[in-house]
């Protein structure tokens, strides 16, 4: 696990590529696919850091999400000061916060 900087840009250049992923499901505690990550523009930092979150904790747990926090840097506060506007970062802190742990799973192209 690296040691993520303040800058989101600097950390997604410690992250795997993300070019042979369609997207990135998140699963609820029975299995069902709740929400996904796709592999467009607007959304190829999150799966960065999701698939680096996955490889390094296996699910999306409050250690994980913490670390995630840390890894989308200065966007972090950004989404703590306008709840909704990074709903990737919203669901960080929930989890944090006591929701449930989600398991994910990468879809290749």
């Amino acid at each position: 696990m690296f040691e993520p900087t303040s800058s989101f840009k600097e950390n997604l250049q410690s992250l795997p590529s993300t070019d042979d992923i369609e997207k990135l499901d998140l699963l609820n505690a029975e299995g069902d696919v709740v929400a996904s990550i796709e592999n467009q523009p607007g959304k190829q930092g999150s799966l960065a850091v999701y698939q680096h979150l996955l490889a390094t904790f296996g699910q999306l747990n409050a250690a994980a999400a913490t670390h995630g926090m840390l890894v989308f840097a200065e966007h972090t506060e950004d989404a703590r000061n306008r709840p909704g506007a990074h709903p990737n970062i919203d669901r960080l802190f929930d989890i944090q916060e006591g929701a449930e742990p989600m398991e994910m799973r990468l879809v290749k192209q």
